[in-house]
């Protein structure tokens, strides 16, 4: 199934980048952002099923920044052994996203951890090494850097062959999604953040990252099916930091935008939340799955709103989705399979914190007992709305 996606352009992402780019009024620099199989006939593949995979925060504290250059020797920055857990997971899926919260420096630095994010570009060879095609940049912690810490992240997740969505350097690059090839189907990633910190963007640059409107989300849907995509993927930054449940906000906006339907069919096919630091419940909302939050997946360790270190805030999913194409009586692809795989920053395991597949690691048989109530209590949120009944799962 990996062999659906790979880093050249094909021409059916061309042509769908064409339509949206011009409703736009400039061009942007670097690559549309879309994955395929390398050496094929352009064009799409023959349909068939296939998964999509996505993970939360990725969000480096000063412990972390400083754990990547010891990981690197010195030598500057590499996250790849802190991610090499979850690798099997993500490089097996035919397409993977990931969440980028912050942005990133220039190559030597300085790198910076809370309250304002500035982390190192080595970031994005690590994400594409672990094996994701693409990350949503739309946060909170968007314009910690400026504008020049948007053009820098997005620079370098060109260079590492990541496409990306949610920020932008250009008008044109806030209006088109990243495009996605698999299973001879185009998805288009949207992304959107509740805000910046109060952080405004420069007077002359206000499209710099995509805040949540649900007009312009349902807008921007539509504008991507008209121009070929078979499926809408929409990254949310939003909810309540620290709270387990969804708040109203998030539900509110969950059942607005998997209601909005064109010709009878749903605009938005898949949500993925982040933001809250903590697992939130997987849930069908008018039959469209939402994932209310992810969880962090890298971070150090966690202090909450109370001021103290907090377990949860290290504890994550991996959503996995499996696409199928589109019965004889319907144009649309749905969700045949719906999965969460429960993860883990394991900071106080003996040796460097790593991100931990805690399924695997309990499958091996000799994991810490811990880790076994740490996925119990993953489970207990992520199936708290229901999720079960509606035939969610995950893999032992």
């Amino acid at each position: 199934m990996r062999g659906y996606k790979r880093t050249s352009t094909t021409a059916t992402a061309l042509a769908l980048g064409a339509a949206l780019l011009a409703a736009a009024t400039a061009c942007a620099p670097g690559p549309v952002g879309t994955t395929s199989d390398e050496g094929k006939t352009p064009g799409k593949e023959a349909r068939a099923p296939f998964t999509l995979v996505a993970t939360g925060d990725i969000l480096p504290h000063d412990s972390v920044i400083e754990q990547a250059n010891r990981d690197a020797r010195g030598k500057g920055h590499d996250f790849r052994p802190m991610l090499a857990g979850v690798k099997p997971v993500i490089s097996a899926a035919d397409l993977a996203i990931c969440h980028m919260e912050t942005v990133y420096g220039p190559a030597g630095g300085p790198f910076s951890g809370y309250p304002s994010f500035v982390s190192p570009p080595q970031l994005a060879a690590a994400a594409r090494d672990t094996g994701y095609d693409s990350c949503s940049t739309a946060s909170n912690h968007t314009l910690d850097a400026g504008s020049q810490g948007v053009v820098r992240t997005l620079d370098a997740l060109d260079a590492a062959g990541v496409a990306h969505t949610g920020s932008a350097r250009t008008p044109a690059e806030a209006h088109r999604p990243a495009l996605l090839e698999a299973g001879g189907a185009t998805v288009a990633q949207l992304a959107y953040s509740y805000g910046t910190n109060g952080i405004e963007p420069p007077q002359d640059q206000p499209w710099a990252v995509n805040i949540t409107d649900p007009e312009r989300i349902v807008s921007d849907a539509r504008r991507a099916r008209r121009a070929g995509a078979d499926i809408v993927v929409v990254s949310l930054h939003w909810g309540t930091e620290w709270q387990d449940a969804p708040d109203a906000t998030q539900r509110q906006l969950a059942r607005e935008l998997t209601s909005s339907r064109s010709a009878g069919a749903p605009d938005v096919d898949l949500i993925l939340g982040t933001h809250a630091h903590v697992p939130q419940a997987y849930e069908k909302v008018n039959g469209t799955w939402v994932v209310y939050g992810m969880g962090d997946q890298i971070a150090g360790r966690m202090i909450n709103n109370a001021g103290a270190r907090d377990p949860r805030g290290n504890q994550g999913t991996i959503a996995r989705f499996t696409f199928s194409p589109p019965a004889p009586d319907s144009a649309r692809w749905r969700v045949t399979k719906a999965e969460y795989l429960p993860q883990l920053m394991d900071h106080d395991r003996a040796g460097p914190p790593r991100v931990v597949d805690l399924n695997a690691e309990l499958a091996d048989g000799d994991a810490p007992e811990r880790y076994q109530r740490v996925r119990d209590r993953i489970s207990d949120v992520v199936l708290s709305r229901g999720a079960a009944a509606d035939g969610l799962t995950t893999p032992r």
